[in-house]
């Protein structure tokens, strides 16, 4: 699809969104799932999404779902803490008002950002993984209300378990089920306490989560050979929940470094419009990121992140990195720099780059592939067999300097900082050392398109097994693998993935529109790339229809 004319280019007036008429929908609109049921909860990969002008993310949704999770807490004896946090869009205000007057009616103590600040996915994922560790009988578990990179008429809520991460599909269906139940029962079993009296219980505690987190910084980044080699950063926050960290990271640690941006207006009135000229605080997107390229040339590294702080884009002179470069590039950087013992495994998702089976191998480890989802790295990254878990889609975390555990989601912070480290110490930027890896292994082209289908087609695809693809060979090459399951974890991928020694396509189903998704990767370059493409709609084509 073409990109939009405005793309990378600053949002009209009349596209911005109305805050005001905003916020009034979200107190005003009820759902009615009984004449519609598309009004429900629905916990997609990254928790509950919506608009409230369509009735998907409303006051009646938040105080459903947070008392599910009330209810959930109690099923599971989980009576510590919850780490509350939230994001800068508008909605995530009134949603984390919301969340705070259930949660104070069920008696749960409530830890949330002093002075009313906001705070990122990693920050919140942190704090319950250190609590964890010291209070193993007092086990906290965290909310964070943001709909991550969306547009700012959206609203998002999820949910992170005691482990950290994000809530595996059973937590997230009991919770699920347990608000559409009490959204059918008219809230009558939802327990409210008003806000103004909720935010003096007693129940809710406001503390700095900023300086422990900063603090820690030092145990899993070697910010002393960042500051040290004077690297210049230069960080774009596109108005997101990390905005306030910024500042304390350089004084911490005696860095260079400067925040370009400190806009915080819910509006995001300041970013460039995205691909397709909407609103989008995408940091893996080059439009999106227009105003921190623009200025590439001023810093050494520039960072940039999404609203929750829990995806990364890393700027270098050569402009900004594709998602998949960076990933191999922070793998191979960390495998060379961190004692993590022979035994550790890398993670990725089936859809990243075969760049980065490349790169493990090369380093004697072994590649851990699962479905896409962050939640499918938390079990290795907690228990720690797992060094290093990442997602195409510029999301990754890794573990701490001495092989311990940090957090258990994405990490925008440590991500960016890691970029900064990579250039101190090595002297190479991040683009510089992917040229590299390229001389070694190969240059491979990645693409992702989509493709119309109907939902009988969608549910077809989903339930695909190998020996319903008939085909030896994919755009000239003998076909290796045929995967319905990823290899790491036995786990359904929810569509299909076809493997041939140069390249490989893997198609899934959209959960929200009448598409697959395709994926694709050629070591062969641009011609047979639009061949694996051709060849893979086809094969596609063939099984489903």
């Amino acid at each position: 699809m073409a990109n939009h004319p405005n793309a990378g280019k600053p949002a009209p007036l009349s596209q911005l969104a109305n805050i005001p008429k905003l916020v009034s929908a979200y107190y005003l609109n009820e759902p009615d799932l009984e004449q519609n049921p598309g009004q429900c909860v629905a916990f997609g990969t990254s928790g509950h999404r919506g608009c409230s002008y369509n009735v998907k993310f409303n006051e009646s949704h938040i105080l459903a779902i947070t008392q599910a999770i009330c209810d959930y807490r109690k099923a599971n004896n989980i009576f510590g803490p919850l780490f509350l946090g939230k994001d800068t869009h508008a909605l995530s205000e009134a949603a984390f008002n919301s969340a705070i007057e259930v949660l104070v009616a069920n008696e749960v103590h409530v830890v949330t950002q002093e002075n009313d600040d906001y705070t990122p996915t990693p920050v919140i994922s942190h704090a319950i993984v250190c609590h964890n560790k010291t209070h193993p009988h007092e086990l906290a578990d965290g909310i964070v209300v943001t709909p991550s990179h969306n547009p700012p008429e959206d609203g998002g809520f999820k949910y992170n378990p005691p482990n950290g991460g994000p809530a595996d599909t059973d937590v997230t269906k009991w919770i699920e089920d347990r608000a559409n139940q009490l959204l059918v029962e008219d809230l009558v079993e939802v327990e409210l306490f008003p806000f103004a009296k909720a935010s003096r219980s007693g129940f809710v505690k406001y503390v700095d989560l900023i300086t422990p987190f900063v603090e820690d910084l030092a145990n899993i980044v070697d910010l002393e050979a960042i500051a040290k080699a004077g690297v210049r950063i230069g960080v774009d926050p596109l108005g997101g929940s990390g905005i306030n960290f910024w500042p304390v990271i350089a004084k911490q640690y005696g860095l260079d470094l400067t925040v370009v941006n400190e806009q915080v207006d819910p509006r995001f009135a300041f970013m460039p419009l995205d691909k397709d000229g909407k609103i989008r605080m995408d940091c893996s997107s080059p439009f999106a990121m227009a105003n921190l390229v623009a200025i590439k040339d001023d810093y050494d590294i520039g960072i940039g992140n999404d609203p929750d702080y829990d995806r990364h884009g890393i700027v270098t002179k050569d402009g900004l990195m594709n998602p998949n470069h960076f990933l191999a590039v922070s793998i191979d950087y960390l495998l060379k720099h961190r004692d993590w013992g022979s035994e550790i495994k890398i993670g990725k998702t089936l859809v990243s780059s075969a760049m980065i089976d490349k790169v493990v191998k090369g380093n004697q480890r072994e590649v851990y592939e699962v479905p896409v989802g962050f939640k499918w790295f938390v079990e290795g990254l907690s228990e720690q067999w797992l060094a290093f878990g990442g997602e195409e889609s510029a999301g990754a975390s890794f573990l701490r300097r001495n092989g311990e555990v940090w957090n258990t989601d994405k990490d925008g912070f440590i991500l960016g900082l890691l970029a900064a480290e990579i250039l101190a110490v090595t002297g190479k930027t991040p683009s510089q050392y992917y040229r590299e890896l390229e001389a070694q292994y190969g240059a491979p082209v990645y693409k992702r398109i989509d493709a119309p289908a109907s939902p009988e087609q969608k549910a077809k695809l989903k339930a695909l097994s190998p020996q319903d693809v008939t085909a030896s060979t994919l755009a000239g090459d003998a076909i290796t693998d045929i995967l319905t399951e990823a290899p790491g974890n036995n786990a359904a991928i929810g569509g299909l993935k076809v493997v041939t020694e140069s390249g490989w396509f893997a198609a899934r189903p959209s959960g929200t529109e009448d598409i697959y998704k395709i994926y694709l990767e050629s070591f062969k370059g641009e011609a047979h790339l639009a061949e694996l493409e051709q060849a893979a709609k086809t094969l596609v084509d063939s099984v489903i229809r």
